[in-house]
């Protein structure tokens, strides 16, 4: 199954097919990656948790107390819990974005969604996250998961990635066009 698609692949994508294999057998797809969401959320606000996770210096005994205490304030448990302990123990939790990544994009294709991947410069609203959906829906004719990241570097529009295919139609790009274009007339 990782062979298929090439987001996929390495450590993170044999961690990410056994933890679907494992959540499928035991039906609980979703929980899992909720489960999986609520940490990634976590990573994202917590730059001690980042460091936990990402720095070498800390033994496998300290990061699996750390992160048996981040389980637990955050009401993990189950086969996502489990999951993130053994990848503790086998020294491999550094690779965990790419681990919930790979994990995705295995449930959207399980579930036949596409997933897209959208940078914005301030977070959507959900009429307009829905709006999006539909027209990435029409688009692909699959329903489609949303990865949205909040970059206010890109000032305004947004740049969305599905597949292979990326559609760039943020400010930054189309100043930086315009740039380009006026030192080569001048």
């Amino acid at each position: 199954m990782a062979a298929e698609d090439p987001s996929v692949s390495g450590v993170s994508g044999r961690y990410a097919t056994a933890l679907f294999e494992l959540a499928r057998d035991e039906k609980s797809i979703d929980a899992v990656k909720a489960d999986l969401e609520k940490f990634e959320a976590m990573l994202a606000d917590s730059a001690d948790l980042k460091r936990l996770v990402r720095s070498p210096v800390f033994s496998e005994g300290e990061q699996s107390r750390a992160l048996a205490a981040v389980l637990d304030k955050a009401e993990i448990s189950g086969v996502a819990a489990n999951f993130l302990r053994v990848l503790t123990a086998n020294r491999r939790l550094f690779a965990i974005a790419d681990v919930i990544r790979a994990f995705r994009a295995l449930v959207a294709r399980f579930k036949g969604e596409a997933t897209a991947d959208v940078t914005v410069a301030e977070q959507l609203s959900d009429k307009n996250l829905d709006a999006l959906k539909t027209a990435l829906k029409s688009v692909t004719g699959k329903d489609v998961a949303l990865n949205v990241n909040v970059d206010p570097s890109i000032i305004g529009g947004l740049v969305v990635k599905l597949g292979s295919r990326m559609v760039d139609s943020s400010l930054r790009t189309k100043l930086n066009s315009i740039k380009h274009a006026m030192k080569e007339a001048g």
